[in-house]
């Protein structure tokens, strides 16, 4: 058999620590608390939706940019949240995900060359997300800590080969959230770029103690420029169905459909029916951070009866902790003990770092049954 010679598109990517937590989890029984999605159900009003939608018909290709009434009734959803009206027509774009949709918004306005800013701890698909595109990563560290961003190094990180920064808010890995005032900064210091802002969005549901999320859809500088991103799958208990939303200005869409017509072309026609029926009512995405702060409030009360340090948790629904109570164990190190000693599987802060930076912390998923979590708590107070 011949030898293929590749040459990797992405040679420094390969195996992630998501992967090998995850089958760590499974060879030893443990809790997996490092899984960022529910073990439970969504509601069986929306299953029966897709149940109809399929009965009716709704099996085939549909629009590319979406089906029409799903985006209508986005536009809606974001005008009565953020006060910004999209053009359902032409500034709204279904996904076949939020990693997809982060992906081709990446590749729509980067060129080989081009520099974008990430904030770390990022996101994992960030980097590489750039790196097909040609572009160059230049990663500036969120404030240690306090995981608050800090616009003078933001700022310094700014040459005219910048092309776009990716924002986070609700932020996965650290659960802070951005406040008015730091968007409003935000805004000032990209007004004078023709910089492009990617938000990303995902969490915008899950914002906790009567705090609000400050959409970049909110601010009049930032929507000029921004490709906000949502996702149906973190909001409605549904990750695995993989569909989510793009509202951007007119020319920046008509970017991002270029390229998301050759990389999915559409999404899954009977869920996107059903998504539209299922947002006529408001009340299941209004009432999730209720949903998820009772179990926000329950983790962290059991957290705070063993030796771990809990940082504060203001959205997503991830909790992170410091660990320097308990050992001096780096971060991979201390979550390959946990989950094969403890019987809890977490994950550890520095895999959302390139420089692996470590701070003694990781995170855990709450995002789980009441049982669950229970379970993983009577372990954790071994601790």
């Amino acid at each position: 058999m011949t030898e293929l010679h590749l040459r990797s598109r992405l040679p420094n990517v390969g195996t992630t620590i998501f992967t090998v937590m995850s089958a760590l989890a499974a060879e030893k029984k443990a809790v997996n608390l490092g899984q960022g999605f529910p073990d439970f159900n969504c509601d069986p009003k929306l299953m029966d939706a897709v149940t109809r939608a399929m009965q009716q018909g709704f099996n085939q290709y549909p629009p590319m940019a979406g089906v029409p009434v799903l985006r209508d009734a986005i536009a809606t959803k974001i005008k009565a949240l953020y006060a910004r009206s999209y053009s359902a027509d032409t500034e709204i774009t279904v996904t076949a995900g939020a990693t997809q949709a982060i992906l081709t918004a990446i590749l729509s306005v980067v060129h080989p060359g081009d520099e974008v800013i990430v904030l770390e701890p990022c996101y994992d698909s960030y980097v590489p997300n750039i790196e097909l595109a040609g572009g160059v990563a230049v990663r500036v560290p969120l404030c240690p800590g306090t995981f608050a961003p800090d616009f003078d190094r933001i700022a310094d990180a700014i040459t005219p080969r910048t092309r776009a920064i990716v924002v986070n808010s609700p932020h996965n890995p650290s659960g802070t959230t951005w406040s008015m005032l730091q968007m409003q900064q935000l805004e000032k210091l990209l007004a004078p770029t023709d910089i492009i802002l990617i938000s990303d969005e995902v969490y915008e549901h899950m914002v906790y103690d009567a705090a609000q999320h400050h959409s970049a859809a909110r601010f009049d500088g930032l929507a000029e420029r921004a490709v906000v991103v949502s996702s149906f799958g973190k909001t409605f208990h549904v990750t695995g169905w993989k569909v989510g939303y793009v509202a951007a200005p007119k020319a920046l869409t008509d970017e991002f459909r270029k390229v998301h017509q050759f990389n999915v072309f559409t999404v899954n026609t009977p869920v996107q029916y059903a998504l539209a029926d299922y947002l006529g009512d408001p009340t299941p995405y209004l009432g999730l951070s209720n949903f998820y702060q009772r179990k926000r409030d329950l983790f962290r009360a059991g957290l705070a009866q063993t030796r771990l340090q809990l940082l504060p948790c203001q959205g997503t629904y991830f909790q992170c902790v410091n660990t320097r109570a308990i050992n001096d164990l780096p971060e991979a190190q201390f979550c390959q003990w946990l989950t094969a000693e403890i019987g809890v599987a977490a994950i550890p802060l520095s895999a959302f770092y390139g420089n692996a930076f470590d701070q003694r912390t990781v995170r855990f998923c709450f995002a789980k049954k009441d049982e669950t979590l229970q379970l993983a708590l009577d372990k954790l107070r071994a601790l």
